[in-house]
Order: C-alpha cells, then sequence, then structure tokens
C-alpha cells in the first residue's frame, strides 16, 4: 500500500472537526460531519470510484466495480468522533520511528502515553505512532478506518490485476451517538457482507458485541422555597441520587469484564421539581436486558415508596443486539477474514466487542457485518494514539479479502 499516501489522508482528516452533539435535533448533529462527507465525495470521484454521492443526510456512498462476477462486500467506517472529549483543533503529531519510552504530549505535559499504561507500545518500537498534543481526541475512531477503506479503494482502482468483485463504500454519521445505521438503505447496498473498520490494534476479529438498550428514568417531586419546604418539599435530587445507590454495584462497567453485562448511569441532568437519569443497559445475551428491564422498574417502586409525594417512570428504549446473533447466518463472513489472515500470514483472533458498532445494526437489518482492527488506541481520550503501520496491515488485509472473496464467485 502507499503508506505516506495513508498517513497524509488520515492527517486531513482529523484535522476536521466532526464531534457528534448528543442532544443534537438535527441529523447529522454536526456540520463537520458534512464537511468531512463532501470532502471524500470528491476524493472518490477524483480517483475514478463509481457513482460517488452524498446524500441529504451526510451519508457517503461509492462503488469500487469489480472485475469478476464475484459477490459484492461492502467496507463501512464513520466520520463523527466520541463527545466525550473534544474534536475541534486536533493538532496531529507524528512520531517515526518510535523508540520506546513514555510519550509527552506537547500541548500539555500533563498528558503522557505511558508504556506501562499501553503494553502493545512494547512491540511497536520502530513503527510510525499518531497522537494528539493532549488537549483532543486524535479521532483515529474512525478516522483511521476512513482513511484504511479510502487508500484501498484507490490501491483497487490503480491496480485493476487485482481480482474482486464489487466493493461498496459506505461512510455514515453519528455512529457514536447510536445513529450511524438510521439512514442507510442497507438493500440498496446489494451487498452479500459488510466490514466495519472500526476496531482497535491489529489482528482481531470482533465477531460479537453487546446488546443494547438505554432506559430514560424521569423523576419528578415537588419543589417549595427551602425557607418552607418541611412537610411539603419532595426534592427529586435526592430521590434520583437514591435510585443511582440501589443500583447493583456488582453490575456496574467499574466492576465488571469479559461477557459481564452492565447497568451504566452516564448522564443526569435537571432540578428538585425534575430529574432524569440516562441508563445504558448492556450484556451479550439480550434476554438478559429484560431481567435489566425489571429490575430498574422495581427499583423504581422501591425508592418512590422512600420518597413519598415522588413519582418515577422509566422507559426502555431498544438500540442494537449483539452482532454474534447475526453472523450465524453467513459463515463466510468471518471464515474469508481469518483466510486472508492465512494468506498473509498474520496472526488473529476472534475477540467481543464491550460496546457496539455500526455492524451490530448493519447486521441486524441484514447485512452480517463483523469488525476489523485499523491500529487505533485508546481512543475518545487526549491520550488516543494511532499506529500508521497497522493501519497499513489493515488496508493489505482488505486487499487480499477482496481476492478471497473473488474465489468465492
Amino acid at each position: 500500500m502507499n503508506t505516506e499516501r495513508l498517513l497524509q489522508r488520515f492527517l486531513r482528516y482529523v484535522q476536521i472537526d466532526t464531534t457528534a452533539v448528543s442532544d443534537a435535533d438535527c441529523y447529522p448533529s454536526s456540520l463537520g460531519q458534512l464537511e468531512l462527507g463532501r470532502l471524500l465525495r470528491e476524493e472518490l470521484q477524483a480517483m475514478g470510484a463509481e457513482s460517488p454521492v452524498q446524500d441529504e443526510h451526510g451519508i457517503v456512498t461509492a462503488t469500487i466495480p469489480g472485475n469478476t462476477t464475484a459477490p459484492a462486500i461492502a467496507l463501512n467506517a464513520h466520520l463523527d468522533t466520541s463527545p466525550e472529549t473534544t474534536g475541534a483543533g486536533v493538532k496531529p503529531q507524528v512520531i517515526r520511528n518510535y523508540a520506546g519510552g513514555d510519550l509527552v504530549l506537547p500541548g500539555d505535559p500533563t498528558k503522557v502515553i505511558r508504556e506501562s499504561e499501553n503494553p502493545e507500545l512494547a512491540k511497536l518500537h520502530g513503527a510510525t505512532l499518531i497522537t494528539t498534543d493532549g488537549r483532543t481526541l486524535l479521532g483515529g475512531d474512525d478516522k483511521a478506518g476512513v482513511a484504511v477503506i479510502m487508500e484501498t479503494a484507490e490501491w483497487l482502482l490503480e491496480h485493476p490485476e487485482i481480482p474482486h468483485g464489487p466493493v461498496r463504500v459506505l461512510f455514515t454519521c453519528d455512529e457514536e451517538i447510536g445513529h450511524g445505521v438510521d439512514h442507510v438503505d442497507v438493500p440498496g447496498l446489494n451487498a452479500t457482507v459488510g466490514y466495519t473498520l472500526d476496531g482497535a490494534g491489529a489482528g482481531e476479529i470482533d465477531v460479537e458485541t453487546f446488546s443494547a438498550d438505554q432506559a430514560v428514568v424521569v423523576v419528578r417531586g415537588v419543589n417549595i422555597h427551602p425557607s418552607i419546604a418541611k412537610g411539603q418539599m419532595v426534592n427529586a435530587i435526592r430521590a434520583a441520587a437514591d435510585f443511582v445507590a440501589a443500583l447493583p454495584a456488582d453490575l456496574a462497567p467499574e466492576t465488571t469484564a469479559d461477557r459481564q453485562g452492565f447497568l451504566h448511569p452516564w448522564r443526569i441532568s435537571g432540578g428538585v421539581a425534575e430529574t432524569t437519569l440516562h441508563i445504558l443497559l448492556r450484556d451479550f445475551d439480550s434476554p438478559r436486558l429484560e431481567e435489566f428491564a425489571r429490575l430498574l422498574q422495581e427499583t423504581a417502586a422501591q425508592v418512590q415508596q422512600q420518597h413519598p409525594g415522588s413519582e418515577i417512570t422509566v422507559r426502555v428504549d431498544r438500540q442494537y443486539r449483539n452482532l454474534g446473533d447475526g453472523l450465524k447466518r453467513e459463515p463466510r463472513a468471518v471464515a474469508c477474514v481469518e483466510q486472508a489472515y492465512q494468506r498473509l500470514g498474520r496472526p488473529y483472533r476472534q475477540t467481543l466487542v464491550r460496546g457496539g458498532t455500526d455492524g451490530s445494526l448493519l447486521t441486524e437489518k441484514g447485512l452480517p457485518t463483523p469488525n476489523l482492527s485499523t491500529g487505533q488506541h485508546k481512543i475518545h481520550s487526549p491520550l488516543e494514539w494511532a499506529c500508521l503501520d497497522e493501519m497499513q496491515q489493515a488496508g493489505e488485509l482488505l486487499i487480499e479479502l477482496c481476492q478471497v472473496w473473488a474465489e468465492a464467485d
């Protein structure tokens, strides 16, 4: 692959602020996603991709025409970055021939990427790393995936001798806030399988994700001036605090790992009269989410009794389901990736994600879509970094994967 061109793509993309906005009333939730999408459409058009389009929702699609009658595959990444850390004013730092040791970030010397906290760095001596300056996230999640797909697309167009079927390019918006696939025409992609390029490190094939719901808990109290509050005020904040305190400590993300699910209160707003909690429900076993929902309803009833005059309602909204449930319908989706790794002589392993990707919803909508590594690390943080060598390996895997699928004709 053209490694330097891949690097320049990535540096160009991360400097466009595409931070998703959780409470926006528009789609996509930020103008930067439209800006990046326009740039990608123009680049796809310039490289000779077929039918590059940015639709009214900001979603970018294009096709790399096949030169065999092999099944079409889709490659997906998302344009937005996490609202947990700002993506405005990203100043990427390129570290060539990493020599080991800790990396002090120049924009904020208190931010240090420590080798002890990033054990994968020990295997990357001599590699090219990209970091932030310590004041923003980097955006490797998922602009590493975007850059890898774009470089793969151009490489295929430059090398017609590589056999492959049609490759659908799909860039989505607002994945970080759970809306990446809201406006995707999955049947219109006309693909047999998809692959999200949204995974960490190298050599991982994500074959399971959490199943996910979100609960909105509204606690209503009675507000009155505190000078005359005795016997009359019902403080919704106190009731909400008791609600959170009543949730089992062993069902918190801080106390769970591997295949254990959790209940995660992640947002609170309001005042004495009304307080709202947002709670994430996560588990690899989808029926467990129903148990979690019942637990929240029972907790609401208990806390309401403890705070006479309060009213607590719980609404649970479906988000996505375990990627693994749908992958069973098309075993070739994972088997072809494994074959590509084997042909490249590279180690790999099947992994699970304690979260979700666009692939979860694409799979649920009928397009089996495992998730692949793209060289991103410590995402959603000023300590985020990416490895160019691992990004290059991701592109090389996609090229080999296209050839494996060509043989499935």
